[in-house]
């Protein structure tokens, strides 16, 4: 038998606000996150602006002078996932070590930490690099660093799918439960990208957003005048525990995860298949797994990133299994207001969905003026709606064609 798998937990860092609460709460007010870049000197980059998180303070979570030698998207991860487990009432030693298990996944990892020691190295020399730069800046490293914390002896690694990255961390966990292999997860993703360098890469690559003059309407997807993302930054993390363990617990049951698939596209380094088959079948084999039909689905957190080629396949996705129309799901787009986390999206775009479906509210798409063409037909959410989803799917799509698709619903007995 399937084992039943629910959510007991969230925590986020964002360019939102530190805390599920704060973030969910500024969704609705309609409030973007993004701004001209703080971190660097930004003059002469092509883009100029992001989704930087604000006001982090990780003495709230652990002794700085041990976080020091953590790079900040390890930071970032471990101030979420204690956020989920105080939520979710989990102390060390909670569970039998070996029965849960923490995946936590980066697309980057710790890409300031290296290149800054690499910038030591040519300077002043090998003798003078880090000791802590390896596991400082490997992906895997805040996945250990909880782990430690909790004594979940059980599965535990990263990984790496870029933009999919957090949502594959969650399905997999998901999965893990299901079948047995633990009883409780925590999972999610984690990134801290503002880096000269990876606005070089992007921006030379035309993949972002140069509406400088003007941050907060930078991130517009299925805008027509969308011309590229806005790099964010940030962690999403929850709590999967199987069922019967969390009432055991008497802890708090947010959700209940039903359904998860894992495609590619085999089309592009970057782009996506213009058919979006990838996409497609993704969210078709996760229904298939949750055994629902698209026609019970009510509500799409949409991977949304305001890059052209990507909102107008996943427009076309959607309109190929889900129709259009007053009776198709209503989509939005978290993006919209954080920018694109990278690999922490579709654990923060997860929290979202899970808030959806706890209020009833919808959080509205920001900075739709002129809507695509391509987009039409789209029961999209310009404002903040009050619908009650019972039933509920977060899209993930990734350089490189990785697609990942999970379904929640409403708790019930």
């Amino acid at each position: 038998m399937k084992r039943r798998v629910v959510i007991t937990g969230v925590g986020a860092v964002t360019p939102l606000g530190n805390d599920p609460e704060t973030f969910w709460n500024n969704l609705l007010e309609g409030k973007s996150g993004v701004g001209r870049v703080t971190r660097f000197d930004v003059s002469g980059y092509q883009s100029q602006i992001a989704g930087e998180v604000k006001d982090f303070d990780i003495s709230a979570y652990i002794d700085p002078k041990e976080a020091r030698r953590w790079d900040l998207y390890a930071q970032y991860a471990f101030a979420a996932a204690s956020q989920a487990c105080q939520q979710a009432k989990i102390e060390p030693d909670t569970f039998p070590p070996d029965r849960a298990g923490v995946i936590i996944a980066s697309g980057i990892g710790g890409i300031t930490t290296l290149l800054s020691q690499y910038e030591v190295l040519l300077k002043r020399g090998n003798r003078r690099v880090s000791p802590f730069v390896i596991p400082m800046m490997i992906p895997d490293i805040a996945s250990a660093l909880v782990s430690m914390k909790y004594n979940m002896r059980g599965p535990n690694f990263a990984i790496v799918s870029a933009c999919a990255s957090g949502a594959h961390a969650i399905g997999e966990s998901f999965h893990m439960i299901r079948s047995g292999r633990a009883d409780v997860m925590i999972t999610g993703g984690s990134e801290a990208p503002v880096h000269p360098l990876a606005f070089a890469g992007f921006g030379n690559a035309r993949a972002l957003s140069t509406r400088n003059d003007d941050p907060e309407h930078a991130s517009r997807p299925f805008d027509r005048d969308r011309d590229g993302f806005v790099v964010a930054e940030g962690a999403g993390i929850v709590v999967l525990e199987e069922l019967e363990s969390a009432k055991r617990r008497g802890a708090p049951i947010l959700a209940e995860v039903v359904g998860y698939s894992a495609t590619g596209d085999a089309y592009h380094i970057t782009a996506p298949h213009p058919d979006a088959v990838g996409a497609i079948a993704a969210m078709e084999n996760a229904l298939a797994d949750a055994e629902l039909s698209p026609e019970q689905v009510d509500y799409i957190n949409t991977h949304g990133t305001s890059t052209p080629a990507g909102d107008t396949a996943e427009a076309r996705a959607i309109k190929a299994l889900f129709g259009t129309g007053e009776n198709s799901p209503i989509i939005n787009s978290t993006k919209s207001m954080t920018g694109h986390m990278l690999g922490a999206a579709g654990g923060a775009e997860l929290v979202a969905t899970v808030m959806t479906l706890i209020t009833g509210w919808v959080h509205p798409s920001i900075n739709i003026e002129n809507l695509d063409p391509e987009a039409e037909g789209l029961n999209i959410a310009r404002e903040k709606i009050k619908v009650d989803p019972k039933v509920a799917i977060s899209n993930s799509f990734g350089f490189g064609g990785h697609n990942a698709t999970i379904v929640v619903k409403k708790y019930e007995e």
